[in-house]
């Protein structure tokens, strides 16, 4: 392996040390309804997110409030000595997305003898929680370039 890959693969393995990620599989609700929630916490510190998340009356907020829970105990898990950041309000959403899942295909009857069919989807939400210092840090490093 040369000096630059290996440089590089250094700096994703700190990127990932710094990071927490949560995952959330096979829910029953359609991506296009998660969207509308994700959207609500997308890049937004972590503790506020939670407060949006606990009073917007969808029920993908619920979901969505228990993966943040999960991401934040993985984030806490990674950094035990940080612990004062997340209450410094320095962790934040800084990414999350919503891709879609399996799609179950029913049957329903239709006018005239004819069937319809009713498609269930579901949808997979990742997260990933960083600390807003490094994104800085990585802006003014490019900018220097």
């Amino acid at each position: 392996m040369g000096a630059r890959k290996r440089e590089m693969a250094e700096r994703q393995k700190e990127i990932k040390r710094q990071t927490a990620i949560a995952k959330l599989n096979n829910v029953p609700t359609s991506p296009r309804k998660m969207r509308l929630v994700v959207d609500l916490i997308r890049g937004v510190e972590v503790n506020k997110a939670l407060d949006i998340l606990k009073y917007t009356k969808k029920e993908a907020s619920v979901r969505l409030e228990r993966l943040v829970k999960s991401a934040i105990a993985n984030w806490e898990a990674k950094n035990e000595a940080d612990r004062k950041e997340l209450e410094a309000g320095n962790v934040y959403v800084q990414h999350i997305s919503v891709g879609q899942g399996r799609t179950l295909k029913r049957i329903r009857t239709a006018p005239q003898g004819r069937a319809a069919r009713i498609r269930k989807r579901s949808n997979h939400v990742t997260i990933v929680l960083g600390r807003k210092e490094e994104i800085l840090t990585e802006i003014e490093a490019e900018t220097e370039k």
